[in-house]
């Protein structure tokens, strides 16, 4: 595993450990000579994440719209930044340029981030590991969420199981480089998994 996508938010939230937890995590991708793709920000978690990183001798993509450079205060210190039209670009980027995804705690676009590159895993249109990195059980509601989809019928266990999750960041780089990919179609019979 060369480069892992960091999600994140451009916020800090309202807890230190946040931030410790996410300049740790810069800090480990690095000293496992993990390339960190993120949204090329130097504020927030996002800021957090880029400085573990290059204080670690790690290298650092940025991938930032031009209508946000100013808005999320672009970090300037990257081992590259590239700067694109949309976010939709955004994504398409960081994707095609990422081994595997990590989400850290942050807000709506986060989440959304996340969610998209699931669903892309889940239709087969990438076998790459996905795992949330839950800082002080930040993520424990949204697992009981995914687990209810289950018992509810509206997702398949296979499915929930490509979610990677761990507290720490050694752990789920481990997972992560021993991931392998449900080579089942999203639409088989339910009474099939």
């Amino acid at each position: 595993m060369k480069s892992i996508t960091v999600f994140c938010g451009s916020s800090s939230g309202n807890d230190s450990n946040y931030e410790l937890s996410a300049f740790a995590a810069g800090q480990h991708l690095a000293a496992e000579n993990i390339t960190v793709i993120y949204g090329g920000a130097q504020i927030g978690l996002m800021g957090k994440v880029a400085e573990g990183a290059l204080q670690n001798k790690g290298e650092v993509i940025g991938v930032i719209p031009h209508f946000l450079s100013g808005k999320e205060i672009l970090h300037e210190g990257l081992t590259e930044l590239i700067q694109v039209d949309t976010m939709h670009e955004r994504k398409t980027i960081m994707a095609e340029k990422s081994d595997g995804f990590i989400a850290l705690p942050g807000g709506f676009g986060t989440f959304e981030e996340l969610f998209e590159i699931l669903t892309w895993a889940q239709l087969g249109l990438h076998q790459k590991p996905i795992g949330i990195l839950n800082i002080d059980g930040f993520y424990d509601d949204l697992l009981e969420m995914i687990q209810k989809m289950v018992d509810k019928g509206f997702l398949k266990t296979i499915n929930q199981d490509m979610l990677l999750k761990s507290g720490s960041i050694a752990d789920l780089v481990t997972q992560m480089r021993s991931y392998k990919a449900p080579d089942v179609p999203k639409w088989i019979k339910s009474d099939e998994t």
